[in-house]
């Protein structure tokens, strides 16, 4: 008979002759009595009043009964605290039992008792459980002291179980290693600070040799330990990934993801040109290939994985695209996830395999498939730029299907490809109107809608396609709405004579009709650019769009090497770090990718030797490591303020003006005098007695800021052969530079409401204070870096200067918003030279609304180093009482010029002859009307040094050099001929990106 039988019962009053069965002498009824308990339990009935009777049952040789106790104890002992020491004696008493299993049995429900006044007396048996002759009672016991320290992790440390359990690790039975590494493995992650896990090559070398004997959740156990630690060399990495890649072909998937996660890892360090990491690539897609052949479930966590796997490494993949075509009897969740990978793994080598099988997929059933091939087809043309016209051919047949879904989907994807081609495939225009009335998905109308705006000049009749979407204005979604405006808007700076009625609808319908704020405040920017700038308001709206991205749907670096990290667990499947989804206080750790070694593969920082004879002003560093994310780092900051302190800056509060942001100028873009329209006030902020309206804080926009930091795009210089000085006496020579200048200095930032009071042009370049500064040190002026709109009302306006030595970021908080901002810090992202704060941003007093408070955050050139792109970009996070907030800037890299750079003649010619002619640059300056002399003097103020001049037939040559804060040296050779404004300047350095940056800080210091 089955046990179902303990789970019905027609019995009354079942307790109590639960209680007198229990208390039988016969001991089959009390065993049976124990089911039925244990069976009532599981069911949910509340059975804790029969706690005395069941522990007295403990007292058996019997190993079922003892069992069914022992699970009773583990489930009520937490609401019987008192009664469950009486079961001490008796787990003390079966740690010393004759039979292993009994052994192991009480050291397995003493870890399970989450009881604080027992644990203490459970420390005894568990030290001799951990020492055990049996392996099957120490690797139980080796888990209890995990359980244990979940419970009381002091007690656990007293005791000095963590230190039993590292000796674990050496011992002769694999299954005890592995629950040995599970148990510390468990106990490090919720203490991420603690140096539990010790690893070294002896200990490595001990767990791979238990991972070929254990169980499969045993390897997996150290697999996921092996994952965790960083081999000393590229050597050891192979040696390591050798000895692992036998489990791939292990049956357990999880196994086989555990190895891909280490070997992922590992294989980081392995040198590209190494015949071994060739080996390791083929060897990795076979299993990964196998595990698509599983259920559905398996399918579905295998290719999450593997699309984690291919954004990081393609190679591995590029050959297998035919396991991820889809079948038909996949489920949905498993063909979408294939379908995002076939893209990743799109190529010009299997591009029409792809797409024939895409165009087959967009006639199918599933209507969200259906969809989702169509947008793949579009996603293909962007990835593949040769594949774009036989894409583009795909959609319009798709398109003459006349299917709404996939007309719909279809107009959206071609959205996106004019962004990526403009004036390319814009003759398909014609086709995508017809179907215009079609369209009733928001994401499918804004689409057409752009395009219509984008490209009106082309469209007779874009004004009536317009026009007819404006009808029903107010019955459109959000997105719509927006895009209709700023089309209409479009439209009216290429056709002002034919649609000013229009534009002034539906600014009138954006402003006055709709409760949409966001709508709204892009009604009235809107509104204000074509009353008040015309010509402004057509650089801002008609813009040249820069081009989309190939992938815009791939995770961000930092985070990939995070989820590489975390292959074969959820965080890769819910593509999340851990720390989005687990909750509670334990700590979890960021895990990285380690660093690729150097040994065989060069690195993005240069090469940089010393100069003939050893002799090199000093052992450049290899300063610039390449840049593995953007604002990564960032999201991740503890934005706590350094502990170093400095003097309190002086604040001073600056009050706002208002001003009438609305005047005539329409007029001016229509070419007539006529009216310029009236622009209503805001209907959702109180009226005042005045009739002019307020001047809202805007918050969504579709138009680029200016950037006052930003320069022009360089030109694409071909360095010349430029033989080096014989003497510093003798000719040097030298063709004239090719292409213009790099760009000007930044400009000034315009005056605005906020501008200090009192400021003149002292305070405006700021050349009033900084004690110790050189005399004419260049310092650029203050520009707008975070807009009040991005920062929910903040303004940080700055610059930098270089005074005393020191480095210092001087910053203007302005609040334009309505609360006081308080609590500020600052923290800046990795950057090429190691900028970051010295000290706390000093705010001591909060700053109220339309405050305006100066403060100056000394530099240091310490902190950790990574290349961006340019290479003086510097990325920033700021924190107040409100939010964080990111923005980008760039600093001269004059502020990186340090006062001891004045070079040795001797070593000045030494060190040029010795840098190779392809790291020399020439660039020109233009429109600058200084003499050498002036020149020599002003760049000195910046700490440019002068080592030499001559004059070499009316032209003077000055020889300079220039030391940055991190060792690298520029030499400089600067041609000044008198009554030529244009000035040669010819750069030499080990690490030749820093040249544009020095180029330009040469432009900015002579012009200004």
């Amino acid at each position: 008979m089955t046990d179902s039988k303990y789970f019905t019962t027609t019995k009354k009053g079942e307790i109590f002759e639960l209680k007198a069965e229990l208390n039988s002498d016969k001991k089959e009824k009390k065993k049976e009595a124990v089911k039925k308990v244990i069976a009532s339990m599981t069911v949910g009935k509340d059975v804790s009043a029969l706690f005395p009777d069941v522990v007295n049952c403990m007292q058996t040789d019997n190993l079922e009964l003892k069992k069914l106790v022992y699970l009773y104890l583990m489930n009520y002992a937490k609401s019987q605290p008192d009664m469950a020491i009486m079961a001490v004696n008796t787990f003390v008493k079966d740690c010393e039992d004759a039979n292993p299993l009994i052994r192991a049995l009480a050291v397995r429900t003493m870890g399970c008792i989450r009881v604080d006044k027992i644990t203490e007396y459970l420390c005894e048996p568990l030290r001799k459980c951990l020492k055990d002759e049996d392996p099957y009672v120490r690797k139980t016991a080796a888990v209890c002291v995990a359980k244990l320290h979940d419970i009381n992790a002091q007690l656990v440390e007293d005791q000095g179980f963590l230190d039993t359990l590292k000796d674990l690790i050496s011992d002769s039975n694999p299954m005890v290693v592995a629950n040995a590494v599970a148990a510390l493995s468990e106990i490090a992650e919720s203490h991420p600070n603690s140096n539990l896990l010790d690893l070294n090559p002896q200990s490595i070398n001990k767990l791979l040799t238990a991972l070929n004997e254990c169980t499969e959740w045993g390897q997996i156990f150290i697999l996921d330990c092996l994952a965790n630690y960083t081999p000393r060399d590229d050597r050891e990495s192979q040696s390591i990934c050798e000895r692992v890649t036998p489990r791939l072909s292990h049956a357990n998937s999880a196994v086989v993801l555990s190895a891909v996660k280490v070997l992922m890892k590992f294989m980081e360090m392995l040198p590209k040109d190494l015949d071994y990491y060739g080996t390791l690539l083929k060897k990795l897609a076979p299993p990964l290939v196998t595990l698509l052949s599983a259920e559905p479930e398996l399918q579905y966590v295998a290719l999450r994985n593997i699309n984690l796997i291919v954004q990081k490494r393609p190679e591995i993949l590029k050959h297998e695209m035919k396991v991820f075509f889809v079948k038909y009897n996949d489920p949905i969740y498993v063909k979408l996830e294939k379908l995002d990978i076939m893209i990743r793994l799109a190529s010009q080598a299997n591009i029409a395999q792809v797409l024939a099988e895409l165009k087959e997929y967009a006639t199918e059933v599933d209507v969200d498939f259906v969809r989702k091939a169509v947008r793949a087809i579009g996603r293909c043309a962007i990835k593949v730029e040769q594949s774009a016209e036989r894409c583009v051919s795909t959609l319009l047949d798709l398109i003459q299907t006349k299917v709404n879904y996939v007309v719909q989907e279809a107009i959206v994807v071609i959205k996106d490809i004019f962004r990526k081609y403009p004036n390319k495939y814009e003759s398909v225009i014609a086709t995508l109107c017809e179907n215009l009335d079609s369209l009733d998905e928001p994401e499918a109308r804004a689409a057409m809608i752009w395009i219509v705006g984008e490209y009106a000049e082309r469209i007779d009749n874009a004004d009536e396609l317009l026009e007819s979407f404006l009808e029903g204005f107010h019955d459109e979604s959000t997105q719509v709405q927006l895009q209709l405006l700023t089309a209409i808007v479009k439209l009216f700076l290429k056709k002002p004579t034919e649609t000013q009625e229009l534009v002034q609808q539906v600014l009138s319908l954006a402003t006055q009709d709709s409760d949409n704020p966001d709508l709204r405040d892009r009604g009235y920017i809107y509104w204000r650019l074509l009353s008040t700038d015309p010509v402004a308001a057509k650089e801002v709206v008609l813009a040249e769009k820069p081009l989309i991205s190939e992938e815009t749907d791939l995770i961000e670096p930092t985070l990939l090497e995070e989820l590489i990290c975390h292959i074969g667990t959820l965080a890769s499947v819910y593509h999340k770090p851990p720390s989005a989804f687990v909750e509670g206080s334990r700590g979890v750790m960021h895990k990285r990718l380690p660093a690729r070694t150097g040994s065989g593969e060069s690195t993005e920082s240069p090469d940089v030797g010393t100069a003939a004879g050893g002799s090199a002003p000093e052992a450049a560093p290899s300063i610039i490591p390449s840049q593995g994310d953007l604002l990564g780092d960032l999201l991740n900051l503890d934005m706590a303020p350094p502990t170093t302190s400095g003097p309190p800056p002086p604040t001073t509060g600056m009050q706002m003006g208002g001003m009438d942001l609305l005047g005539g100028g329409l007029d001016s873009l229509m070419g007539d005098e006529s009216e310029p329209p009236h622009v209503p006030p805001r209907t959702d902020t109180p009226r005042s007695p005045s009739p002019q309206p307020p001047s809202p804080v805007y918050t969504h926009t579709d138009y680029t800021y200016t950037d006052y930091s930003h320069t022009d795009s360089p030109p694409d210089h071909s360095p010349t052969e430029h033989s080096p000085p014989a003497e510093l006496g003798g000719d040097i020579g030298g063709s004239p530079a090719m292409g213009a200048g790099f760009g000007a200095a930044p400009a000034v930032m315009p005056a605005s409401l906020n501008a200090p009071v009192g400021g003149g042009l002292g305070d405006l370049f700021d050349l009033g204070g900084g004690v110790g500064m050189p005399m004419g040190a260049y310092i650029p002026p203050k520009i707008v870096w975070l807009p009040a709109m991005k920062a929910k009302g903040l303004e940080i306006s700055g610059t930098f200067a270089r005074r005393a030595g020191v480095i210092q970021m001087e910053l203007i908080l302005t609040n334009k918003a309505m609360s006081v901002m308080t609590d500020f810090a600052i923290q800046f992202n990795r950057n090429s030279f190691g900028l970051a704060p010295a000290g706390p941003l000093q705010v001591l007093t909060p700053l109220g609304p339309n405050q305006t408070i100066e403060v100056s955050l000394p530099l240091s050139t310490v902190g950790p180093v990574m290349k961006m792109d340019p290479l003086n970009n510097l990325q920033v996070a700021v924190k107040n009482n409100i939010d964080v907030f990111y923005f980008s800037c760039q600093y001269p890299i004059s502020m990186l010029f340090v006062e001891d750079g004045k070079m040795e003649r001797q070593l000045f010619l030494a060190t040029w002859k010795d840098i190779p002619n392809d790291n020399e640059s020439q660039f020109q300056i233009k429109d600058c009307h200084l003499n050498s002399d002036a020149a020599s003097s002003k760049l000195q103020g910046s700490n440019i040094f002068t080592i030499a001049k001559r004059t070499v037939e009316g032209q003077d040559m000055l020889y300079m050099s220039i030391k940055l804060s991190n060792g690298i040296w520029v030499l400089a050779e600067l041609k000044v001929q008198a009554g030529n404004p244009n000035y040669t300047i010819s750069l030499k350095c080990r690490a030749p990106e820093v040249s544009q940056c020095v180029f330009q800080c040469y432009e900015a210091v002579l012009k200004n």
